[in-house]
C-alpha cells in the first residue's frame, strides 16, 4: 500500500505526521533553536525569496532558449517555490505558502495551453523550456514547494493546481515525452524523479510505477533500473564526474522519497547500497572542492553545488558518517529540510571528522568491467584532509552522448593547481551571446577530439575516428594498479581505437630520493606492424621557463598545425627535431617549477603550441600545449617524467631550484620490461624497471652495460651505482 503522504510530511524539520493533513509549524519557537549553519541557509532562502515577491508573480510565456529571459525566470519561479514552501514549513508564515499557491494558479493558467517550446534545437524539446530536461527540473524542485503546502490549501485551489500543472506535467514527461522519459541517462533520471515524487503527492500509484519502472512497467526502463545501468559496482557514474554530480540530485532526492514513503523497498541497501556508494565517490572525484573536468564538464562546478546540499544531508541522515559533515562544513551550506538540521546540529556540536580524500581506482560499466578511473593521491593534506597532489588516469569507457574520445588521458594536480590539464567542454553555461548557452561548434571540432586531450594521437585521427556508437562499445582494460606508498601505479591497454594499433599506458608515482614530489613517470608503448604517425601532446599550465632543444620558433607568421581532428585549433609556436628523440622543458605555475623531461626510441620532432585557431568567435580558451612526434614503420616508445621542483617567491625576490634536479634520462626496452634510468645532479643513479607482470613474487633482472636492475613485481624504483663526479 502507497503511503499517500504529502512530500511537506517527508522532509518535515520537525516530525509530523504521515498522514494528508499537517499542521502549519510553530514558527518562533523552532527559529528560535536553529543551529548556526541551519539559521544562515534560512535567511539566505528568506533574502531570494522576498526578492521575488517584491517583484511581484512574473510568469512570462516561454519563448528565449538557455541564458534567456524566459528561461531563467522560469528557473527563479521553480527556486522561489521550492524554498517559500520551505520558508513556510519552518516559519509558519504565511505569506510565504501564499506566494508558492499564487504562482502555482498562475501557471495552472498557463501550463495546459503550452506547446513546443519556441526555441527548440537539437535537444527533446520541452515545455517551459527550450529541452525536457529542464522541464523535469522545473517538477522536481516545484512538486517539493508544493508538498509544503498542499495540505494547508483549499480543496478547490488543491484540484486546480493538481488537474492543470502537476498532472498536466507528469503527463507531458512520462506520455508526451516517452523517449526521454524511457532513457538509461540522466535526463531520463530527472523525469522519473519528477514524476515519481508527484505521485506519492497525489497518492497516484500509476505515477509512481512509471516513474519507478518505466512507461511500460516492465521494470527495463525507469529509475530502479537507471540505479543498475548508469553506475558501476563502485558508484562511478559513467558520463563523468560533472554529469554524476548532476545527476545525484534526482537520484537522492526521489529515493529520499521512496524511502519515506515506501520504506520496504530498502532503496538506499538497493544493489549493495549503490546511491550513497555514488555520493562519496562524487567527492572523491574533486581536487580542492572542484570536480574532475573531464568529458563534457563545465570547470566551474565544486562540491559547492545544490546537487551536493540536499546529496551531503540525504546522506549524512541515512549513514550518521562524520566525515560528510567535513564535506558540508567546506559548503557551509545546507538544505532546509529534517536531514539538513541534522547536518547543522551535528557540525555545530563538533563531530565531524575529515573526509577520507584517498588512491582508488574506480570500474566503469554496469558490470564493472569497461575500464576504469585510477586516482592517486600522494603528499600532505590540507585542512580538509586532502593530499597535495592527485593524479588521474581516465581509463574507462566513452561515457555516452558527453564522452570525449580521449582512452588512457590523464591529468595532474599539485600544490592547489591544475598542471596536467583536461580541456573540459566546450560551453559557456546559460550565457544567451554564446549560442544560448549551449555546447558550443568548438565542443565537437575541439574539445572531444583526441588531440585536446593528454593521450596517444595516431595519424592525426581521433580515437575510433571520432564515431560515439562504436566507441560506446569498447572500452580500455585496466591492467594493474596500485596504491602503495612510494610506488602507485596505474596500466591500462586498448586495443580498439585504432584498426590496427594497440596501445598501453603506464603511469607511476615513484619516491626518488633527491627529487621532491611529485614526480611522474609516464610511458606509452604504441604496437603495429603498419607506418604511423603517432602524437603524444601535453596539455599543460603555466608559463615557459627554459627548454634544452633548438627550437624554430614561428615570430613571424603562426601557422596552423593542421586542418580537421582538432588540429584546426592548435597554432604552431616553434618546432625542433630531435635526432636522438630527447629533450625537456620547464614551466613556472604559481611559485613552483615543473620540468617535462621526454626520451623516444628514435628521432622526435617537439611542437610547442596553443590552443584558439580558427576560432573566428573566440570560443576557445587560450592554453599551451608540447606535443611529442614520432613517424615510424610499426610501433612506437614514449618515455616521459614529469618533476616538480623549488620555488619562486616574487614578493620576497628569492628563487629556489628553478632548474631540474635531473640530469640525464635514459629508456630502454627490453624483452617486454621498460627501464628509465635517472642520474640526478647530485651523481645519484636510480632506476624505475616496469616488469609489466602483475605477480608480486616474480623476479625480474635486466642487464644494461654496467648496471644490474634487479626487482620483483610490476615495477620498483632501483638504486644504482653513484655516477663518478
Amino acid at each position: 500500500m502507497i503511503l499517500a503522504a504529502a512530500l511537506a510530511t517527508s522532509t518535515a524539520v520537525l516530525p509530523v505526521s504521515a498522514g494528508a493533513s499537517q499542521q502549519a509549524p510553530a514558527g518562533a519557537q523552532v527559529q528560535a533553536e536553529l543551529p548556526p549553519l541551519y539559521a544562515a541557509e534560512l535567511a539566505r532562502a528568506k533574502s531570494f525569496v522576498d526578492g521575488m515577491m517584491a517583484d511581484g508573480l512574473v510568469i512570462p510565456l516561454p519563448k528565449d532558449p538557455g541564458g534567456g529571459y524566459t528561461h531563467e525566470q522560469h528557473k527563479r519561479n521553480y527556486k522561489a517555490m521550492y524554498l517559500g514552501g520551505q520558508i513556510y514549513r519552518v516559519t509558519g508564515d504565511e505569506r510565504y505558502r501564499d506566494y508558492v499557491r499564487d504562482m502555482l494558479l498562475e501557471y495552472a493558467e498557463m501550463y495546459p495551453a503550452l506547446g513546443e517550446h519556441p526555441a527548440k534545437a537539437n535537444q527533446n524539446v520541452g515545455r517551459l523550456f527550450w529541452q525536457v530536461l529542464n522541464d523535469a527540473m522545473w517538477l522536481v524542485h516545484a512538486v517539493q514547494g508544493y508538498g509544503d503546502i498542499r495540505a494547508t490549501l483549499s480543496a478547490e485551489n488543491r484540484q486546480i493546481i493538481d488537474d492543470n500543472v502537476f498532472r498536466p506535467a507528469v503527463e507531458f514527461l512520462s506520455v508526451d515525452s516517452q523517449a526521454t522519459f524511457d532513457r538509461i541517462h540522466n535526463h531520463a533520471t530527472w523525469a522519473t524523479a519528477g514524476v515519481g515524487m508527484t505521485g506519492y503527492l497525489l497518492g497516484d500509484q500509476d505515477m509512481i510505477d512509471r516513474a519507478l519502472l518505466g512507461s511500460d512497467k516492465s521494470g527495463d526502463t525507469g529509475f530502479l533500473r537507471q540505479t543498475e545501468l548508469l553506475f558501476s559496482p563502485d558508484g562511478y557514474y559513467t558520463e563523468g564526474p560533472y554529469y554524476q554530480r548532476f545527476a545525484l540530485l534526482p537520484f537522492l532526492v526521489f529515493a529520499d522519497a521512496i524511502e519515506r514513503n515506501e520504506p520496504q523497498r530498502q532503496i538506499f541497501a538497493h544493489r549493495d547500497g549503490i546511491l550513497l556508494k555514488a555520493l562519496r565517490t562524487t567527492i572523491q572525484l574533486s581536487y580542492r572542492g572542484y570536480f574532475f573536468p573531464f568529458n563534457d564538464a563545465i570547470r566551474d562546478k565544486s562540491l559547492k553545488t545544490a546537487e551536493l546540499y540536499d546529496g551531503v544531508a540525504i546522506g549524512y541522515a541515512q549513514t550518521g558518517d562524520p566525515s560528510l559533515l567535513s564535506i558540508a562544513d567546506f559548503q557551509d551550506r545546507t538544505v532546509l529540510s529534517r536531514n539538513g538540521m541534522m547536518v547543522a546540529a551535528d557540525l555545530a556540536a563538533g563531530k565531524a571528522e575529515p573526509f577520507p580524500f584517498r588512491s582508488l581506482l574506480l570500474s566503469d560499466g554496469p558490470e564493472g568491467n569497461r575500464g576504469a578511473v585510477a586516482v592517486l593521491r600522494q603528499g600532505d593534506p590540507n585542512a580538509e584532509g586532502e593530499p597535495s597532489t592527485v593524479l588521474i588516469a581516465k581509463n574507462s569507457s566513452q561515457g555516452m552522448g558527453h564522452g570525449h574520445f580521449d582512452k588512457l588521458a590523464w591529468q595532474l594536480y599539485d600544490n592547489g593547481n591544475e598542471i596536467v590539464r583536461d580541456y573540459g567542454a566546450a560551453r559557456f553555461l546559460n550565457i544567451e551571446a554564446k549560442e544560448g548557452g549551449r555546447y558550443l561548434p568548438e565542443n565537437e571540432t575541439w574539445a572531444k577530439s583526441s588531440v585536446a586531450h593528454n593521450t596517444l594521437v595516431v595519424d592525426g585521427r581521433s580515437h575510433f575516428d571520432g564515431d560515439a556508437d562504436y566507441a560506446d562499445t569498447k572500452w580500455p582494460q585496466q591492467l594493474y594498479f596500485s596504491d602503495a606508498a612510494g610506488l602507485q601505479v596505474s596500466s591500462a591497454m586498448v586495443t580498439d581505437a585504432y584498426p590496427d594499433v594497440a596501445f598501453t599506458r603506464t603511469l607511476i608515482i615513484p619516491a626518488i630520493p633527491g627529487l621532491e614530489d611529485p614526480v611522474v613517470l609516464d610511458l606509452v608503448q604504441a604496437d603495429s606492424t603498419a607506418s604511423h604517425q603517432y602524437d603524444l601532446p601535453l596539455h599543460y599550465s603555466g608559463h615557459i621557463m627554459e627548454f634544452d632543444f633548438d627550437l624554430a620558433a614561428n615570430t613571424q607568421t603562426r601557422p596552423v598545425l593542421g586542418s580537421d581532428n582538432g588540429y584546426q585549433h592548435i597554432w604552431v609556436d616553434g618546432e625542433a627535431d630531435l635526432a636522438d628523440g630527447r629533450g625537456a622543458l620547464t614551466w613556472i605555475l604559481d611559485g613552483r617549477f615543473y620540468t617535462y623531461r621526454f626520451a623516444g626510441d628514435g628521432p622526435l620532432s617537439a611542437i610547442l603550441g596553443e590552443t584558439g585557431a580558427n576560432d573566428p568567435n573566440f570560443n576557445l580558451r587560450r592554453e599551451p600545449l608540447i606535443m611529442l612526434r614520432a613517424m615510424r614503420a610499426g610501433g612506437a616508445s614514449f618515455a616521459s617524467l614529469l618533476e616538480a621542483h623549488g620555488k619562486y617567491d616574487g614578493a620576497a625576490e628569492q628563487t629556489v631550484a628553478s632548474r631540474s634536479r635531473v640530469a640525464d634520462m635514459v629508456h630502454d626496452r627490453v624483452g617486454g620490461s621498460d627501464i628509465v634510468r635517472l642520474t640526478l645532479n647530485s651523481g645519484q643513479r636510480f632506476a624505475i624497471a616496469v616488469s609489466h607482470n602483475p605477480d608480486p613474487e616474480q623476479a625480474h633482472t635486466v642487464t644494461l652495460g654496467d648496471d644490474v636492475v634487479a626487482w620483483s613485481g610490476f615495477a620498483a624504483v632501483v638504486a644504482l651505482g653513484k655516477e663518478d663526479s
